[in-house]
């Protein structure tokens, strides 16, 4: 089977939980004997073309926009000539996979204009991040996905909790939608015995301090907001022996001055950026990790953090219940409700010995539910269901 896969971040270029997925996902699927070819965008030094872990990977060039919409017109067009070019010198292909709204005006001319069945991945909806749509931007987005998905042969979504999403905000018909979860390498969390855990401990926290803390990015609906509402009511529980580290860029002015008003600014600290090496350490130093998202289709910070064997507490929105089961690999809480993150935290302060339990169950359900060979194995099964449709019908 020959794929040609359009996303539109692909490591070095990180801008959220897509270029890990494709990044991880793929070399999975060549290992079964396809041919991936994928087309994404130009960053830093990285070659223009190279073959990673046996992915073909495209680095088209796209420039500079002041307009992030004009940004994503000029990234499509890149990537239409240039997955037209492969498709006519290198193909024939059997399929396009599109990951996420940028990349469909892509994926979609190509797929009419060279007859091949087109597959989408919706990671998020633009519905769901704002919890309904209000205004024209958020109306253009929304109208992005819905053509993404109309023209998808199928639809894969990372948890049952988007598969009700999709089909309620986009108009998709149930049994066009296919659930695959997220996965994760639990080897990349292994644990380096040659740092200095006790030096780089002490960069974050006091050797008598405990530390709680959130890494992703900084924007409302991650909910960072009701971790720190939260923080008073741990402090006060068990004393000030709790240090919230909280880890990710973005605008944090409006968090720091919720801290200071709360009293609790010199129990926090705001790391900003954290490269993934200092992040693998960090999370060996660390003692809970909490994700109090208001919105989150399924929570790949939270496999990271099962890998790396830290107690997590998330809330109860999105696909998170799924990916964490509540008191079996994890502790789940009300969303939005600081009473009760509060609560789910001190669970795991308080009760070492659960925590640990907690922590083993968790990596235990990495290789029952989240390994990419598996994961690989469901997204082949789509692939080849898309086929056989397509042999069955004339496309004129």
């Amino acid at each position: 089977m020959k794929i040609l896969v359009l996303a539109w971040e692909f490591p070095p270029r990180i801008v959220g939980g897509i270029a890990r997925h494709v990044a991880e996902l793929y070399p999975e699927i060549a290992k079964q004997g396809h041919e991936i070819h994928l087309i994404t965008v130009e960053f830093g030094q990285a070659p223009g073309y190279e073959v990673v872990d046996g992915v073909h990977v495209h680095r088209v060039g796209v420039g500079v926009s002041a307009n992030f919409f004009h940004w994503i017109v000029n990234m499509n067009e890149g990537f239409g000539q240039h997955g037209g070019k492969l498709l006519l010198e290198e193909g024939p292909f059997d399929l396009i996979h599109a990951h996420d709204w940028l990349v469909s005006d892509a994926a979609i001319a190509l797929k009419h204009t060279f007859k091949v069945p087109l597959v989408a991945t919706i990671h998020a909806t633009e519905f769901g991040r704002h919890n309904g749509i209000h205004t024209e931007a958020q109306r253009y987005i929304h109208r992005k996905e819905h053509q993404l998905v109309y023209n998808a042969w199928r639809v894969i979504v990372c948890t049952n909790y988007m598969r009700l999403e999709v089909e309620r905000t986009l108009a998709a018909p149930w049994n066009k939608i296919d659930v695959v979860y997220n996965g994760i390498r639990p080897e990349k969390k292994q644990r380096d015995p040659e740092f200095d855990y006790w030096n780089f401990r002490r960069r974050f926290a006091t050797d008598d301090e405990k530390i709680v803390y959130y890494v992703g990015r900084m924007t409302h609906e991650k909910g960072v907001s009701v971790l720190l509402e939260a923080a008073p009511k741990v402090l006060q529980a068990i004393g000030h022996t709790v240090k919230f580290v909280l880890i990710g860029g973005g605008n944090t002015d409006h968090l720091k001055r919720q801290a200071w008003e709360l009293g609790i600014w010199d129990k926090c600290y705001f790391t900003g950026f954290m490269s993934d090496v200092d992040l693998d350490r960090f999370q060996t130093v660390a003692d809970c990790a909490v994700f109090p998202s208001l919105y989150e289709p399924f929570g790949i910070v939270a496999l990271e953090s099962f890998a790396a064997r830290v107690p997590v507490v998330v809330s109860d929105t999105g696909g998170l219940p799924e990916v964490v089961r509540h008191t079996k690999t994890g502790i789940v809480t009300w969303t939005s409700n600081a009473d009760s993150l509060a609560w789910g935290i001190l669970e795991v302060m308080r009760h070492p010995g659960y925590a640990q339990w907690l922590v083993d169950n968790a990596y235990a359900d990495l290789k029952h539910r989240f390994d990419w060979y598996k994961l690989a194995l469901q997204t082949e099964a789509v692939y080849g269901r898309v086929l056989h449709e397509r042999s069955q019908v004339d496309w004129e």
